[in-house]
């Protein structure tokens, strides 16, 4: 329980610095990197672009066509935020990077308008 403790501390430190994102949206940034992972066949290293996307596909099944809307609320309105969140996490010692990985690689992506209001269907499955 310690261990979860010091998880929320880190993020609670990040706010007390910069309030920018909301708890939340580092939460749902760590969710989605663990769900994106877990469908590689191997564990591995994520790119930024991979991560943006897996991103937009786990807000997607989270919330829907409500997913923008989401994310807009907790202050994430590009991908370059979410890059954004990703190094102050990797600041904290809560996600690691790699030599190589730098913020610009979240940058432009795609556009959250068309990756989740016009780019949204339910799956009959």
């Amino acid at each position: 329980m310690e261990e979860f403790g010091s998880y929320l501390a880190r993020i609670e430190g990040i706010l007390e610095k910069d309030a920018t994102y909301k708890f939340e949206a580092y939460t749902f940034v760590l969710a989605a990197l663990h769900d994106t992972v877990t469908k590689l066949e191997k564990p591995r290293h994520v790119t930024g672009q991979e991560l943006a996307e897996g991103i937009r596909v786990y807000a997607l099944q989270q919330f829907g066509p409500m997913a923008k809307t989401v994310l807009n609320y907790w202050g994430v309105y590009k991908t370059l935020d979410l890059g954004k969140i990703v190094f102050l996490l990797i600041d904290v010692k809560l996600l690691s990077g790699q030599p190589g990985d730098k913020l610009e690689d979240f940058d432009k992506i795609y556009e959250f308008d068309d990756a989740f209001d016009k780019g949204y269907k339910i799956d009959d499955e």
